[in-house]
């Protein structure tokens, strides 16, 4: 161990773990097969698509498919259907007028076999039915940008995907692997460079500023509300596209320095060819 987060081993590899709406206006009807919209004419479209029928349809599906436990309001995600019956128009009024604030997320520590804790934030189920219906628009506009080597949370890719190029890397000579603990950063990213790195593929200014919202909507610990002023949450739909949209930049990065590496969220293994090599990229 070199410091602290990065490791180099040989012959190592990478980690294999990692509606029932109102909103039934016929504006909010989406097109099957209808293609994405260009960036051009995306900047006054993308909050748009993130309130139409069929994206809404898709993300409270989801939201259903993936249960959780209730956020600081108690909803569970059983009650969601009927709530959004009752109050959907007036929500979507508010996401419309750049008016609608999210709650904050519920504090969650949850034990890593190495004595740690890893702290995730819980949203409340209208806020992970909202934060869907972004990540799925967001993740669109992204998906043909992402370096091929970043296998998290990306439509047909897995962590298996990320192991076996890394095999083929080992068998090609680069026996040596440099393993890059990422997950503190996510703690310490800069709010407003995420969201300009954001804007570079989602050009709408008021779905940024939603997003933004969600960023610093702030987190319960116990009876009190603490500000979130800087870091990605981890613990809604949201937070997987964000924290590809952050480490992207390092992806190609690592390609411009010619390193052959795999990504699956916040593991990182770098191969190279000697003890040496693997020094000098982990110092």
């Amino acid at each position: 161990m070199d410091d602290e987060g990065t490791q180099v081993k040989r012959d190592g590899s990478a980690s294999d773990n990692q509606a029932a709406l109102a909103a039934s206006n016929s504006r909010d009807e989406s097109v099957a097969g209808k293609p994405a919209v260009p960036e051009s004419a995306a900047s006054t479209a993308l909050l748009e698509r993130v309130l139409e029928r069929g994206n809404l349809q898709r993300a409270l599906k989801q939201v259903r498919q993936n249960k959780g436990a209730p956020g600081v309001d108690g909803m569970t995600v059983d009650e969601l259907p009927k709530y959004l019956k009752e109050h959907w128009p007036a929500l979507r009024a508010q996401l419309e007028a750049g008016a609608y604030q999210p709650q904050p997320v519920r504090r969650v520590e949850i034990p890593k076999p190495d004595g740690r804790t890893r702290l995730l934030g819980i949203p409340t189920v209208l806020d992970r039915f909202i934060q869907q219906a972004i990540a799925q628009v967001v993740g669109e506009q992204w998906e043909p940008h992402f370096h091929p080597h970043s296998y998290g949370f990306r439509p047909n890719r897995s962590a298996h995907e990320a192991v076996r190029q890394l095999q083929a890397d080992v068998r090609s000579g680069k026996r040596w692997v440099v393993d890059l603990d990422l997950e503190a950063f996510f703690d310490t990213v800069n709010h407003d460079r995420l969201v300009v790195r954001l804007a570079r593929h989602v050009p709408d200014k008021a779905l940024l500023r939603l997003i933004n919202r969600y960023l610093k909507a702030g987190v319960k610990v116990g009876a009190a509300t603490q500000a979130t002023t800087r870091g990605v949450p981890q613990g809604g739909p949201l937070s997987p596209v964000l924290a590809n949209v952050v480490l992207d930049e390092l992806d190609w990065e690592l390609e411009r320095r010619g390193h052959r590496f795999a990504r699956y969220a916040d593991d990182c293994n770098i191969v190279v060819g000697s003890t040496r090599a693997g020094e000098r990229v982990s110092g």
